[in-house]
């Protein structure tokens, strides 16, 4: 299977989310969440994961996250992940109870694909205090793709984790994740990188970034959203519409990319001082914004 039929799959599959000029999402991906220990690249950003994540909730927003949220390669399971980051997931829970969770699974959380998977380890919780399993997200649905379809003018935006374009990570990632757990791990730990993984393997990335963009001609430059190399892509109209929304690990800071009235823009949160040297998470404007009308072909 071609990176071309990989990529027309996840498409052809998608679930198709309506919105307008009105609807407001952020999405994320590659947070890659872990249990909390020297490995977990995640806890570096979490304050400031959390921080923006209370922000978009409060202003209305739905999430979208573009695969790799949880590291379920250097993990065995969900539930230390859980426990490290619990004041996240109960965040992303009242997401969830108001329909404004929309999940992606990319390679390191590739076993969400599953249902029944995500049903036994995402529905419920235990309780210490209680005692019993409580709610955590009760029906959730992990997807390949995500169409986000404007109402108004009949634009489509497709959201994909972007691993379908690395045929290595997607046809092979058991024994990526083998490697990961035995191998990878402990020299993370060292400060040793992940020749396997896009993000730290420059010649991989350009390779993705070259297969998908090639799709996206073929599809009359459909405006696409992905993750997997953690390099965040902003083109400008009349450009291949083939944007990177990087990921939430970058050293010190996150980024995404916002959709709000009809315009997209790449953002970034990151720790701060202000002029009395106060330490302070804030929201920097990085591209954009831009009306997602102008990347249509008619």
């Amino acid at each position: 299977m071609s990176s071309k039929s990989r990529l027309d799959n996840a498409y052809k599959k998608a679930k198709i989310i309506n919105f307008d000029d009105s609807s407001k999402f952020i999405l994320f991906s590659d947070c890659h969440r872990g249990d909390n220990s020297f490995a977990d690249d995640f806890a570096n950003n979490r304050n400031i994961y959390f921080h923006a994540l209370k922000h978009y909730y409060a202003e209305g927003f739905q999430y979208c996250e573009i695969g790799d949220g949880d590291e379920l390669w250097e993990n065995l399971s969900f539930e230390p992940i859980f426990e490290a980051h619990k004041n996240v997931y109960m965040l992303l829970r009242e997401f969830h109870r108001e329909n404004k969770l929309h999940m992606i699974w990319g390679n390191h959380d590739m076993v969400y694909r599953n249902p029944n998977y995500v049903k036994k380890h995402l529905s419920t919780y235990f309780d210490k205090t209680l005692g019993v399993d409580v709610d955590l997200f009760p029906g959730i649905e992990y997807h390949e793709g995500i169409i986000l379809k404007n109402t108004t003018t009949n634009q489509d935006l497709f959201l994909t984790h972007g691993h379908q374009a690395d045929w290595w990570n997607y046809l092979f990632w058991k024994w990526s994740r083998f490697m990961v757990r035995i191998l990878w791990k402990p020299l993370n730990v060292m400060g040793i990188a992940d020749p396997t993984s896009p993000a730290k393997n420059y010649s991989e990335l350009i390779k993705v970034e070259r297969r998908t963009k090639k799709w996206i001609i073929e599809n009359n430059n459909l405006v696409t959203i992905i993750g997997h190399t953690h390099r965040p892509r902003f083109p400008e109209p009349g450009d291949i519409a083939f944007f990177n929304d990087g990921s939430c690990v970058h050293p010190r800071s996150i980024t995404g990319i916002e959709i709000v009235n009809g315009e997209i823009s790449l953002i970034k949160w990151h720790i701060d001082t202000n002029d009395d040297g106060v330490l302070q998470i804030v929201r920097v404007l990085l591209e954009g914004p831009r009306k997602l009308i102008d990347y249509k072909i008619s």
